[in-house]
């Protein structure tokens, strides 16, 4: 669950369903102050989910405090690389069948300020590609469905966009569609939207958003179709209380909205229990996995959102996530990997591992 601060609820509410036209609520607010964003802890919740690029590893050729590398190595005791550890997850995966999870930004792709320049290498790529012949891979991203679909470029996975609230699968696999469509190469597909209703109203919010923003350098609102998000990675920090006022006091009109924080990354949400974990449950059973003990899910990504699918394999008890991160940080994850050279590193290495497999068995 999340421990983000969500929208206030003690507004004038809107009503179960959606009614036509315009969603905003026509009333005049008055102007808070700014210590309403300090006061619930947004601006704090900001500054702990966006922590600086500290570089604590000695292979860039930079000094470490003493300190800073006590607590590096003890966070690799607690969360050992993915890579380093291969051997025993070959062991968990033996006579297994593996499901493949991915992030995209921060895993598949490097973080960087602009979202729209997060593009993954052609390395990386073939990578994901190789990995889809041996084992069913996902793609499950903050991003809008389409977007992430555009960036990947590969018809053989499956992909779940706004943090699983739009999946598409092979209209021959098993689960509850909403509705079956056609992909960009005419192929009938299944479409899962728990959150439909709200496109209208992520819409409207989106286009304020952006009005809201304009003034602020840096700003940038993204439509996810079922979510917005408004990033602050190039926004001077001493206008992040600024960012966090403007966007506090407009969600006060939106109560079936809520917010969540990401690296970088104010998220307005419907309120819905869906997330990346109960993404990740509806695709294993899609894939009739779910009753399945011979199956070990993996997923690999690299921010808040992910830990909602970490906790769902760790409370399971089968298969594991493995965090992308460079510095300490608590999680749900079983194993950790640097960055998403690393990633690409594991994943070539779970192929090769697949490949021997099979060639010892026939």
């Amino acid at each position: 669950m999340d421990t983000d601060p969500e929208s206030p609820t003690n507004k004038p509410r809107l009503g179960s369903s959606f009614p036509s036209g315009r969603f905003m609520m026509k009333t005049r607010k008055k102007i808070p102050k700014l210590d309403d964003v300090r006061s619930n802890g947004w601006l704090e919740a900001m500054i702990s989910s966006s922590p600086p690029r500290k570089r604590l590893v000695k292979d860039f050729n930079v000094e470490v405090a003493p300190e800073d590398d006590f607590a590096q190595r003890a966070w690799m005791l607690k969360y050992p690389s993915a890579i380093t550890s291969f051997g025993h997850i070959a062991a968990q995966a033996k006579d297994k069948k593996i499901a493949m999870f991915l992030d995209y930004d921060g895993t598949l792709s490097p973080i960087v300020d602009d979202p729209d320049r997060a593009i993954m290498s052609d390395a990386m790529r073939a990578a994901v590609k190789d990995v889809a012949k041996y084992f069913p891979t996902a793609i499950i991203s903050g991003r809008s469905r389409d977007k992430v679909y555009e960036l990947v470029g590969l018809t053989e996975l499956y992909y779940a966009g706004s943090h699983g609230m739009d999946i598409m699968t092979p209209a021959n696999v098993n689960g509850s569609p909403e509705d079956t469509n056609s992909d960009q190469q005419g192929e009938e597909v299944n479409l899962f939207q728990p959150a439909k209703e709200f496109i209208p109203v992520i819409e409207e919010v989106y286009r304020s958003l952006v009005e809201l923003t304009k003034g602020i350098k840096g700003a940038k609102v993204e439509n996810h179709k079922f979510c917005a998000s408004v990033h602050y990675r190039n926004v001077d920090e001493n206008d992040w209380p600024l960012v966090a006022q403007r966007v506090h006091d407009h969600l006060k009109q939106y109560p079936r909205l809520r917010l969540t924080h990401g690296r970088k990354v104010l998220e307005v949400r419907p309120v819905i229990e869906w997330n990346k974990g109960k993404a990740v449950e509806f695709l294993l059973e899609s894939l009739g996995l779910s009753n399945n003990g011979d199956f070990l899910p993996i997923f690999i990504g690299d921010d808040k959102t992910d830990e909602d699918a970490f906790k769902v394999l760790r409370e399971k008890k089968q298969g594991f996530g493995i965090l992308v991160s460079s510095v300490p940080k608590e999680s749900n994850a079983f194993y950790s990997l640097r960055d998403p050279s690393e990633v690409k590193k594991f994943l070539k290495t779970l192929v090769k591992w697949r490949k021997m497999e099979d060639s010892t068995s026939q």
